[in-house]
């Protein structure tokens, strides 16, 4: 029986919670980025993720990612069903008990479904979302979780390939979460096609101060992201937070650089987007790289991010939020500069090409990284084709034109028009007259 230690279970139930609130920021983030018309509706595809993902990793997920492996490609389904034994004190994962464990990465894989949201907003009917969220977490999320997550003795006998057999390293979900996701949201945005008006109408975000809320909201989360992710108060923790640290910020200063000598002025978007690039880059490398390659790994994902961006105006796919351009992108580089600037002196003592190590590791993550991208995009493909042809998975032109929240939702973000004024001061009218009625027949 493991020994639990009260330090360590203590601040991964702080950083479950951190990981959790990922989310709420996230639909700020998105939220923002949006028309004022769509904004709600953006909002709901994250908090939907937040419903479907919480009861589908309880009844199996939980087993799917973390159960023994079926030959290093999915856990047993049926082995925690329910969570089934996981209450028992003797129940623990490393040195905390089983359900802390269970519900830190809970809060991963809402996150990681929530994110490919953003690829299609304005465009996506709320059901077909929905249902989408719940097949994409149980043939995508799910095993490419025990791909890299369920290291042997990790709460199973035997675990997923690519930790076990490959040893690609992935600290905290440059693969598992931002490349799926991000290839996830591609696959879509091909299955739906463009906005109406995508590239001749401005599509700018409508609330820039709801986005820098979020992108702050989404740093200070992303510590419990990775440094949680060590398992424990410890020095591994201790890495992983200052490379959470450095790296957004050296990507927040590369990205305005960019854009101060490309478009003449560095932006509030530009510095929210540097951030996000920047953690997830550092994501899969937070416990392998020492400071300054954090800092060299930020400031080079965020130079590829913003160009990346814009590859959606040249090749047609009508990529949102930034999905595809940040997460993808930034996911693939986190993961590959593993392979170049592993640091022996890290927690994860493996060097990299440019500490000595050669391309062994370098190899390793290129395989782990575009497996991922493969099994994702195809499977990503086929199920928003299927929920196309059967229950629709595109929104009305009607509904888009007139703004997706009434379409989807029937209310609004903002309850600013006339109309809608001139009927709250008839409701308030007649309530005043029904009280001085009353009053009257008092006296």
């Amino acid at each position: 029986m493991l020994e639990i230690n009260t330090g360590d279970t203590a601040w991964l139930l702080i950083s479950a919670a951190l990981v959790l609130m990922m989310t709420p920021a996230l639909a700020f983030f998105y939220g923002g980025m949006v028309r004022a018309k769509g904004v709600l509706n953006m909002m709901m595809m994250s908090f939907a993720a937040m419903g479907v993902v919480g009861v589908l990793w309880v009844l199996f997920g939980y087993s799917m990612a973390f159960g023994d492996s079926w030959d290093g490609l999915v856990g047993n389904p049926f082995q925690f069903a329910g969570l089934t034994g996981l209450m028992s004190p003797d129940a623990a994962v490393a040195t905390v008990p089983a359900l802390a464990f269970v519900g830190f990465q809970a809060a991963f894989a809402i996150i990681a479904v929530a994110l490919v949201s953003g690829a299609i907003a304005e465009r996506a009917t709320f059901t077909g979302w929905v249902v989408f969220a719940a097949l994409w977490a149980t043939l995508v999320y799910f095993p490419a979780a025990h791909w890299v997550f369920a290291f042997d003795g990790l709460g199973a006998e035997h675990g997923g390939w690519i930790a076990n057999n490959l040893k690609a390293i992935d600290f905290a979900g440059g693969t598992a979460i931002h490349i799926n996701a991000g290839v996830a949201g591609l696959a879509l945005a091909l299955v739906l096609g463009q906005r109406h008006g995508f590239g001749r109408t401005p599509m700018r975000p409508h609330n820039m101060t709801l986005v820098m809320i979020g992108a702050g909201l989404l740093w200070f989360g992303w510590f419990g992201f990775n440094a949680g992710s060590a398992l424990g108060a410890n020095g591994v923790a201790a890495v992983a937070w200052i490379n959470t640290l450095v790296a957004p910020a050296a990507a927040m200063l590369a990205w305005l650089v960019v854009e101060r000598y490309r478009d003449g002025h560095p932006t509030s978007l530009g510095a929210a987007s540097g951030i996000v690039a920047g953690l997830v880059a550092i994501t899969p490398a937070a416990g392998s790289v020492s400071p300054l390659g954090a800092v060299a790994i930020g400031a080079l994902a965020s130079v590829a991010c913003s160009y990346a961006v814009g590859l959606k105006y040249r090749y047609g796919y009508d990529d949102s939020l930034d999905v595809v351009g940040v997460h993808l992108v930034g996911g693939l580089i986190g993961t590959l500069a593993i392979g170049l600037f592993a640091d022996p002196a890290s927690p994860a003592k493996v060097a990299g090409l440019f500490y000595g190590g050669g391309v062994d590791q370098l190899w390793r993550q290129a395989v782990g990284a575009f497996a991922v991208l493969i099994y994702s995009g195809v499977i990503s493909f086929g199920l928003g084709k299927a929920i196309q042809a059967t229950i629709g998975f595109r929104a009305a032109v009607t509904a888009e034109h007139s703004g997706i929240d009434l379409g989807e939702h029937s209310e609004v973000g903002y309850d600013l028009t006339p109309v809608q004024h001139s009927a709250y001061r008839v409701r308030q009218t007649l309530y005043i007259g029904a009280d001085e009625s009353v009053d009257a027949s008092r006296k």
